[in-house]
């Protein structure tokens, strides 16, 4: 990571990296609604390919995930700023402040351009169902998130996807619930607010020490790891089940857990808890926003959903095309949550499609 990350910062000191305008544009007109991976991605393409690209965002600045959900001790934001203004520097252009399917509906993007690309992602947070999880200070992961980056980049904290009153974990004891990379985000951002204790909770048993390839081989294999953020000072507790938030007065004064077995189901009699203020709710996503673009489609426009996957909007990854005529869907809204690789792999794609629908043929990568 280290060195791709060194090696693109000298191309672009070196003008490696620089604008690249078509040289001649195609006279059709594209839409792309979300500015995160697959978004920026796709738009990128379409643009090189001569179409004239507008990208809509409902946050007041581009980068999606990548600028509001990942911290920024993990991608610093000028790496998205500096994309941007590529893009912006090849013809493509950025409306923020414009929430499609509230703001502006899908049908009316539908007649004004030739294609419309919806690359939104993965944002419902799968429910818990923990007892107690109304309690004041029991929150999903996305808005701490979300607001710490805000805070960060000198806006306002409300979000128009994750609304909710300042979170702050400072001088408090704080308990995050899962163990994927949205946890280990939470648990970061905590001791960078001057949290008192981090505890991160996860349901699977300890990862061995040491990765045996050949028995998992070609898959990922499972060996502990520890996070730049977990190396901070959190405590882990795995193979631990999350039974009930405790409060007093309506807010959350511990976390209730017990041991589990291989099976994940609670062994008598290991119950303990754990004194938190707050606690983070991480364990996944369960499909796109509720509002917006999906609800506008399901609702008006008929587009079949993927009920097995999450409510994603159906397409398929050979033309990425979806049941309403010249709509298109990549990244997360589509696959499901994933790594923002898949989403870029995805717009690159999708944006391929497109290319070859409206001219006949395309160039651009697959």
């Amino acid at each position: 990571k280290t060195i791709e990350q060194a090696i693109a910062d000298k191309a672009y000191e070196t003008g490696h990296i620089r604008p690249y305008p078509p040289e001649k544009k195609t006279g059709k007109r594209v839409a792309v609604i979300g500015s995160g991976p697959a978004g920026m991605a796709a738009a990128q393409q379409l643009g090189r390919a001569g179409h004239d690209v507008h990208v809509y965002e409902r946050e007041s600045r581009p980068g999606g995930l990548m600028r509001y959900g990942i911290p920024d001790f993990k991608i610093e934001k000028h790496y998205i700023d500096r994309r941007i203004e590529q893009m912006q520097g090849e013809g493509v252009s950025f409306h923020c402040g414009v929430n499609v399917g509230v703001d502006k509906p899908v049908a009316e993007l539908l007649a004004e351009y030739d294609a419309v690309l919806y690359c939104g992602g993965s944002e419902t947070p799968r429910p818990a169902n923990i007892p107690g999880d109304d309690l004041d200070g029991v929150h999903d992961a996305m808005p701490y998130l979300v607001q710490q980056n805000k805070r960060i980049g000198g806006e306002p904290i409300q979000s128009v996807a994750w609304p909710s009153r300042p979170i702050v974990a400072g001088g408090q004891h704080v308990v995050v619930v899962g163990g994927g990379d949205t946890a280990s985000d939470c648990v970061g951002t905590a001791f960078r607010q001057g949290a008192v204790r981090v505890t991160q909770l996860d349901i699977r048993p300890q990862p061995p020490e040491k990765e045996d390839k050949l028995s998992v081989w070609p898959y990922w294999a499972t060996k502990m790891r520890t996070s730049s953020s977990q190396a901070e000072g959190a405590e882990r507790e795995f193979q631990v089940a999350t039974l009930e938030f405790i409060g007093e007065d309506g807010a959350l004064t511990g976390v209730k857990c017990c041991e589990v077995d291989e099976k994940r189901k609670p062994i008598a009699g290991t119950e303990f808890v754990i004194r938190a203020d707050l606690a983070f709710i991480a364990i996944g996503f369960a499909g796109p926003a509720t509002v917006g673009p999906v609800s506008e489609l399901a609702g008006q426009m008929k587009i079949v959903i993927d009920s097995r996957r999450s409510n994603n909007v159906e397409a398929n990854d050979r033309d990425y095309k979806t049941s309403v005529e010249k709509l298109y869907a990549a990244g997360d809204v589509r696959r499901g949550q994933s790594l923002v690789v898949w989403a870029i792999r995805e717009g690159r794609q999708a944006a391929r499609s497109i290319d070859e629908a409206l001219m006949g043929s395309s160039v651009l990568p697959r």
